[in-house]
């Protein structure tokens, strides 16, 4: 029988928790800021508002349809466990959807443009948090994970894309160009967010340490931080002396921890550090180019490298549900 780690369960249960926190930010935010005014925003909660203006089907149903169709096509794609996470969360907001609607209404009373605002960035936030527990909202978002999963595209971009298409088709219903405009804020407001989470969530730094004890220093890193090290060979140029310096990547949100290790082996250490913009690799990001296969063994070296960064990828340290 396989042994169940309580680690990650824990991380599981935590994700699932923040998933449903960010449906739900979501869902209060569609259902209190942008339904109220009738404007239609982009994604899967878009459509089903067309829908529901022009067939009157309801938008919890017509959200949870739509999802499930998107997931059938997606399957091959982005994988079981993208599936399985996205499926959760498909099914959680049209839950939210179906509760928050009802109930909440234009209980704020504000401006349309105010509200749009208020929304586009909750929504964000909701999407975001979504994102970096390892799930999704569904709609677009399963469109922009298959094609961030194989080009240099952002999530949020491929949400710009999309979602465009459908806020415009929303003038043949209204006729009205106002509300268009506020899809659109909406829709800009709502990928910032989202970019903006994730790309914070995903933030790294660079250590360069310089210490006498080099070596406790190393060893603390690798079993306390979980974080390695590579040890570099130097000459102080004041004292002629050999050093070891040592080179450190880790995440932005490490960083206080790394400092505390440092400090509490040696007060007197030599520290720098460094925002950098992408760290990839075993432990972190997976690199994502596109090539250009001129042959068979181009291609074949491709595969191989593809095959070789899904390894990484797996061998991360924190659970993925996609």
């Amino acid at each position: 029988m396989k042994h169940i780690q309580p680690g990650k369960i824990w991380r599981t249960s935590k994700d699932y928790m923040f998933i449903i926190l960010g449906v739900s930010i979501y869902a209060f935010a569609f259902s209190s800021f942008i339904l109220p005014h009738d404007v239609v925003i982009g994604g899967v909660a878009g459509l089903s508002t067309i829908f529901y203006f022009t067939l009157g089907v309801p938008i919890a149903v017509g959200n949870y349809a739509i999802n499930l169709i998107l997931l059938a096509i997606a399957y091959k794609v982005v994988g079981k466990q993208f599936v399985i996470g996205t499926i959760f969360g498909a099914t959680m907001i049209s839950v939210m959807m179906g509760i928050f609607i009802p109930i909440c209404g234009d209980i704020f009373h504000l401006e349309p443009f105010l509200s749009c605002v208020i929304g586009g960035i909750l929504s964000g936030v909701g999407v975001g948090m979504c994102f970096v527990h390892n799930g999704s909202t569904g709609g677009t978002d399963i469109v922009a994970a298959m094609v961030a999963k194989h080009s240099n595209v952002t999530i949020g971009r491929m949400m710009i894309y999309v979602d465009m298409c459908i806020i415009s088709s929303s003038y043949f219903i209204f006729h009205k160009i106002d509300t268009v405009v506020y899809g659109f804020i909406v829709l800009f407001m709502c990928s910032y967010m989202a970019d903006l989470m994730i790309n914070t969530n995903r933030q790294a730094v660079q250590f360069i340490i310089f210490s006498n004890k080099w070596q406790e220093i190393a060893n603390a890193i690798n079993n306390e931080a979980k974080r390695g090290c590579t040890i570099l060979n130097g000459t102080g140029w004041y004292s002629k002396q050999e050093v070891k310096v040592l080179l450190v990547m880790a995440r932005k949100i490490e960083s206080i921890n790394i400092f505390r290790i440092i400090k509490s082996i040696d007060h007197d250490a030599f520290v720098t550090q460094a925002n950098v913009n992408g760290v990839y690799g075993k432990g972190f990001d997976q690199v994502k180019v596109r090539m250009k296969l001129n042959d068979t063994t181009t291609k074949a070296h491709v595969e191989e490298r593809a095959s070789l960064n899904d390894d990484l990828k797996a061998s991360d340290t924190g659970h993925r549900m996609i």
